[in-house]
């Protein structure tokens, strides 16, 4: 199969939905498929926003709107069998362009905007853009060829109002070796921390991953160093003043911390997605804390500590108390979770199951 992936947004960059992207790409290729990836790279650089962050910003109209016409220019060129679009913004825009070129759609939900994109405007708009989420979720869902998603939560929002099949495939991960502990130790001293000795959140800081529910839990419990791995930190410090920051020099600085860290952290409540993160932390068998909903196939007290979707800033505080008081029930989660990794996330099956359900798509838009 030939297929367009394509992603409204910077490529390559060290954020989740990219490193999907660019991970589901070479699994495909992999398993036999020709992939081509349309971002805003191709743009010229007056077209590309300035802004690295996820959301709505200034610049993406126009963006959006050249990075349509390159999709209708490759599709006429290259006669993809269909377009595996991105996120909601790269499904609006090859949905338009299908009704030029009737290559078929499938789009990859990464998230659901019912639950996200209040995260990107005021407090006081939350409920006007949630219905505006909800909205665009429907529009989407109504005029794919396909919907694949990454957890159950996604199908059951979406399935019923979809205009084809809605399939869960999870993302999976590459597995590289282990980083060693001299380079565990070195990433660590610069961050000054000590290996095993802290907890970990990794990744950016968009106002979707509730860092402010992290940065209280911290003040809470200060004996046990939060440590905010990021490639971006900007105002971080600032904003969250008990919480560690370092601007991470490349993955492999990543890597190195989540494989030192004594835990690691996922404090989002917004449901409907897989963040990429929590492969990254099960790849590095760490004891994982997060909500209920937010780690999917992980089981609380088995292979994580999934707390009520009510809870606050003191029972993450306990969580983490709990979980650096205790090194062998930490080690047990991690390993668990770890072993979840290698059963549901090996990319060699996933691709093969992207690829069927792709090729089924297309045949039905036929």
């Amino acid at each position: 199969m030939r297929l367009a992936l394509i992603g409204a947004f910077p490529f390559p960059y060290a954020q989740g939905s990219q490193v999907y992207l660019a991970q589901q790409a070479s699994a495909l290729e992999t398993a036999g498929a020709s992939c081509e990836i349309l971002s805003y790279a191709r743009l010229p650089g007056w077209l590309a926003p300035r802004r690295q962050r996820s959301g709505p910003g200034p610049g993406k109209p126009l963006a959006d709107a050249a990075l349509c016409a390159d999709l209708v220019r490759r599709c006429r060129r290259d006669r993809f069998d269909a377009v595996l679009a991105h996120n909601a913004e790269a499904a609006v825009v090859s949905l338009l362009a299908r009704a030029v070129t009737g290559v078929p759609v499938v789009y990859v939900a990464h998230t659901l905007l019912a639950f996200e994109l209040s995260a990107y405007g005021p407090v006081r708009f939350a409920q006007e853009l949630d219905r505006t989420g909800h909205a665009i979720d429907g529009w989407i869902a109504r005029r794919a060829n396909g919907i694949l998603v990454l957890s159950e939560d996604a199908r059951v929002c979406l399935e019923s109002r979809a205009r084809g099949r809605v399939c869960v495939v999870p993302p999976g991960l590459e597995r590289a070796a282990d980083p060693t502990p001299e380079e565990q130790q070195a990433v660590c001293h610069r961050a000054g921390v000590e290996p095993g000795r802290f907890a970990l959140y990794a990744g950016n800081l968009d106002g979707y991953q509730d860092l402010s529910l992290l940065d209280e839990a911290a003040r809470l419990a200060p004996e046990v160093p939060v440590l905010v791995a990021t490639h971006d930190a900007r105002d971080g410090p600032t904003r969250h003043r008990h919480l560690r920051f370092l601007e991470i020099d490349g993955f492999g600085e990543a890597r190195a911390l989540h494989f030192a860290a004594g835990a690691a952290v996922l404090t989002r409540r917004r449901r409907g997605g897989f963040p990429i993160k929590l492969l990254n932390y099960m790849e590095a068998a760490r004891a994982i804390v997060a909500f209920e909903g937010i780690a999917p196939g992980l089981r609380d007290g088995e292979s994580a500590v999934l707390l009520d979707p009510a809870a606050g800033a003191p029972q993450w505080a306990d969580a983490l108390r709990a979980l650096a008081s205790d090194p062998a029930r930490a080690e047990a989660l991690g390993k668990a979770a770890r072993a979840r990794l290698e059963a549901a996330h090996d990319w060699p099956k996933l691709a093969r199951r992207t690829l069927d359900f792709v090729a089924a798509a297309a045949k039905g838009a036929a």
